[in-house]
């Protein structure tokens, strides 16, 4: 079994907050894109969900951080809090409804309201025919890539004000079906999908949900879908936050419905 966020530890505990805990923060200076925006970013204990706390740290933003795993978590709270960050970790299955319902209530009862969330946390699954595909594991990677981001962003939405932004993670196999790669492509192809009928029917009150395939990156799940690659060849998720920042950002307020490719984004 091939997994990005396998992990035995327990969730649902209670809420970390990293800002009581004494880690000097760092002065901002200058212009920054996110001030004040809350950021929920799920999947963020590492690779790109670890980037993207930390770029909208930097940026200005509130965080609200999500993984399995509270000991995942604080390493990546305690680094955004030194950047700047007020910063709220909240351990939750999001694949579960009850867990989710707490991650929101978790988020709102701190920061009021939520203006950005990252749908980011996933899983690859088997790469095996579908023929060959165990049921369990189809049911698994389908809850935690699609049904995780609607549960989310049916949890969000009353919560969102006018100006929020829904980000939501596809891929290269989300547009063409590729053999052996079963219940993640099936999925993002979902998400694909999600993500248009989010933004058709949010355009009205003023929120906007998009969609941005990564590209393949420096991480974790890239090594387990392509063991033989070199990983030397590939961005660092670090290095693939551009347009993250911008759909999170009031630069992107008029934008909705679009798909974008990461890599490709701000290339003349």
């Amino acid at each position: 079994m091939i997994d990005n966020l396998r992990t035995s530890d327990a969730v649902g505990t209670p809420p970390v907050d990293i800002t009581a805990q004494g880690t000097k923060t760092e002065t901002r200076k200058g212009n920054i894109m996110l001030e004040g925006k809350v950021a929920l970013i799920t999947g963020a204990s590492r690779g790109l969900g670890r980037a993207l706390a930390l770029a909208y740290a930097g940026e200005g933003a509130k965080l609200v951080i999500n993984a399995r795993s509270e000991d995942s978590l604080k390493p990546v709270a305690e680094e955004a809090q030194g950047a700047g960050a007020e910063v709220l970790a909240v351990p939750a299955d999001v694949a579960s409804a009850a867990d989710v319902e707490g991650l929101i209530q978790a988020t709102v009862g701190r920061f009021g309201r939520i203006d950005v969330l990252v749908n980011n946390a996933g899983l690859l699954g088997p790469r095996v025919k579908i023929e060959e595909y165990p049921e369990d594991e189809w049911r698994r990677v389908i809850d935690a890539n699609l049904t995780a981001p609607f549960l989310l962003a049916k949890a969000a939405i009353p919560h969102m004000p006018e100006g929020a932004s829904i980000i939501n993670i596809v891929s290269g196999v989300s547009v063409e079906g590729r053999a052996e790669w079963g219940a993640y492509s099936v999925s993002k192809f979902g998400v694909e999908g999600l993500s248009q009928i989010l933004a058709a029917e949010l355009k009205d009150r003023g929120i906007r949900a998009n969609a941005v395939d990564p590209g393949g990156m420096r991480t974790e799940m890239r090594a387990a879908a392509y063991p033989e690659e070199d990983p030397q060849t590939k961005i660092t998720p670090e290095e693939n936050t551009a347009v993250f920042l911008y759909l999170a950002s009031d630069d992107s307020k008029e934008v909705t419905g679009q798909r974008f490719k990461a890599q490709e984004y701000g290339r003349a």
